[in-house]
């Protein structure tokens, strides 16, 4: 690896670090909203705490003096332990500091399903679940987009074509919304016609199968709902894109000049029109993907698929700051070493690129 490469990966890789940092604190500061957050948080401590002593048998024998007492002396306590006694722009460098080195810290209301508080464990928990259903869902999308915009472009202006094109605007509507009609039809209506139907939402039947084999195949029942959902939302306009580009690539000179040198048609869709493609291909399938795991909160509420998605919707309709700033915190780190990965792979596979240039 050249020494231009090294400086420009160099460059690259601190530039991400610094937008990673700044994204973090940002995202620290609006999930707190400048501190106003603290205090409906330290609100509803203090309402829980009085609660909870006026309702313990064992303080009855106090009087009222006592009591707000014991609720005040008990309230500073679980502040002081969460560390809201200290102003809101001190706190936020430590919270920046604990993120940036992965120290999530404790959620304050939510619970992983094992029963713990540790952001860690309750965002892995979810992230393997997102992970499942929507990168089987990007990857079946990517070799559709692949296999039939390769296939329409080397048959332009066919029925086949033009259907295509007229079927591109469907995918103005998300997925959500094809979502819930095909939970009407094939969850609903099919099990009142037939008795029989795929399930409303969930992962897995309840009770979960003990049998692994069992327990995999409830889990993909499960997924082809939410799965068709986003193919039939995004499959079309996929398919465009990727004929479109192909059809741009195939006027090239070099193309043309392969044609005329008599060679196979399908060496020149293979060598010169869908080889030089992949980069920019895999680039907008490596993002769209990153994209999709935090992007599907809509999907998964309306499927109630237990993932990132509605982690992230029920974090922010209880103001679980800490949460709220570990998911961002995860979907920064993805998303930077995802860039820094493909500028490595531009850097060294692709020559058109001035490597250490601006």
């Amino acid at each position: 690896m050249s020494s231009r490469i090294i400086k420009y990966l160099l460059k690259r890789g601190l530039l991400l670090l610094v937008t990673v940092i700044v994204a973090i604190y940002m995202t620290i500061y609006i999930a707190n909203m400048g501190g106003y957050v603290d205090e409906i948080v330290k609100s509803e401590i203090y309402i829980s705490v009085s609660q909870s002593i006026r309702q313990n048998p064992a303080y009855r024998g106090l009087n009222d003096t006592q009591i707000m007492k014991l609720i005040n002396e008990t309230y500073a306590i679980e502040i002081e332990k969460i560390g809201f006694d200290k102003p809101f722009i001190y706190r936020s460098f430590i919270y920046l500091k604990d993120a940036i080195t992965l120290s999530l810290g404790r959620a304050l209301f939510l619970y992983s399903d094992s029963g713990s508080k540790s952001v860690r464990i309750i965002i892995l928990e979810r992230l393997p679940r997102t992970v499942l259903l929507f990168t089987t869902t990007q990857m079946i999308l990517f070799f559709i987009g692949l296999f039939f915009g390769l296939f329409l472009s080397r048959r332009y202006g066919s029925f086949l074509d033009k259907l295509s094109v007229m079927l591109a605007p469907l995918s103005s509507l998300p997925g959500w919304f094809y979502g819930i009609f095909l939970i009407l039809v094939f969850a609903s209506l099919f099990r009142s016609w037939f008795g029989v139907g795929l399930p409303y939402g969930g992962m897995v039947d309840a009770p979960p199968p003990e049998d692994k084999v069992m327990y995999a195949l409830s889990v993909l029942k499960h997924m082809i709902l939410p799965v068709m959902s986003w193919l039939v939302a995004y499959s079309f306009i996929n398919v465009y894109v990727r004929r479109t580009f192909f059809l741009i690539f195939s006027s090239e000179d070099y193309v043309e000049l392969a044609r005329a040198k008599g060679l196979p048609e399908s060496l020149i869709q293979r060598r010169y029109i869908l080889r030089p493609t992949l980069p920019p291909i895999i680039t907008d399938f490596s993002l769209t993907l990153i994209g999709s795991w935090m992007g599907a909160i809509i999907t998964e509420r309306v499927f109630n698929w237990p993932g990132i998605g509605s982690l992230f919707y029920s974090a922010s309709m209880i103001f679980d700051t800490p949460v709220l700033v570990g998911l961002v915190v995860i979907y920064a780190y993805l998303l930077a070493a995802t860039v820094f990965t493909l500028d490595i792979i531009y850097a060294i596979l692709d020559p058109r690129i001035r490597v250490g240039g601006t």
